[in-house]
């Protein structure tokens, strides 16, 4: 009988955890969603093609120039080597020998801080950027900039609803959870009352088990995370760096106080119903 009960915990507590999981998942993403967003659009590149007079050096000295421009968080020069072989693994080799000299003129890539990115700030930057005399054009795509913008406002609303829903599926298997367990405990329960013992003398006990199983299995949800999240640095050390510790610990504090809270509450729910049934209900069902 022990070993069953042992084992009954176990489970519950494990499928807790991975109810858990998933809230905290979705918490994550929710509480980073603005750090999320400005990876984004930071990582949006601006192509500023040189005239093709124009030798490295002296685009090394205009892009020190493009630097000092409000907004520009970073920039990459791009010589004529590595611009035609960007344009071959695009075209092919075949249809770059056809010209006598490289057509690709030197360029800079051009980053910028996320709250420049936007249709009006890059009109802006854009006009700074022609007006230097080594520059023939800039380039970026005005759509992607439009969608992107509008993507991000999207993802952001559907995840805050994916959390809530997420919130309200772990209430659901958590009820469903308890009210097995205390199913089993039906006869117990009503044993308690048939010797005087008050709803709040009832609830106790079943209510410090709950907190404790819903701590056991945030603990554990937390460990699961946590492990997903150095597989994520592992394999995408740049995306790993928007999510920062203040940002974790407050998904932490969610998933433990959010499956001690369900679990107490929902065994709160569940045993008032049970102490309502009379004798009838209890051995007929």
């Amino acid at each position: 009988m022990q070993r069953r009960i042992i084992s009954g915990w176990i489970s519950t507590v494990i499928s807790l955890a991975l109810v858990l999981l998933l809230v905290g998942m979705g918490v994550m993403l929710l509480v980073n969603a603005r750090a999320v967003s400005d990876y984004f659009k930071e990582n949006v590149r601006i192509s500023v093609l040189m005239k093709e007079t124009v030798d490295e050096d002296q685009a090394e000295a205009c892009q020190v120039d493009i630097e000092r421009i409000p907004g520009v968080l970073a920039t990459r020069l791009i010589t004529r080597e590595e611009g035609m072989e960007e344009m071959a693994e695009m075209l092919g080799r075949d249809f770059l020998q056809v010209f006598q000299s490289s057509p690709i003129p030197v360029s800079i890539d051009v980053n910028l801080e996320a709250g420049y990115v936007s249709a009006d700030s890059l009109k802006v930057v854009a006009a700074a950027l022609e007006k230097f005399p080594l520059v023939d054009e800039v380039v970026y795509q005005t759509s992607l900039i439009d969608a992107l913008n509008q993507n991000l406002g999207k993802i952001s609303i559907a995840m805050g609803v994916l959390v809530l829903l997420l919130l309200f599926i772990s209430f659901v298997l958590i009820s469903n959870t308890v009210r097995l367990d205390l199913f089993s405990r039906r006869h117990t329960i009503h044993t308690m009352q048939l010797v005087g013992a008050t709803r709040s003398f009832i609830r106790r006990p079943f209510v410090q088990r709950a907190a404790l199983q819903g701590l056991f299995a945030s603990l554990f949800a937390i460990l699961l995370l946590l492990g997903g999240l150095m597989v994520v640095k592992a394999e995408f050390a740049q995306m790993f760096s928007i999510f920062t510790l203040d940002a974790l610990l407050v998904v932490m504090g969610v998933m433990i106080g959010g499956g001690v809270a369900i679990c107490a509450l929902s065994t709160v729910i569940v045993v008032n119903r049970m102490v309502a049934f009379d004798r009838d209900m209890v051995y007929s069902i």
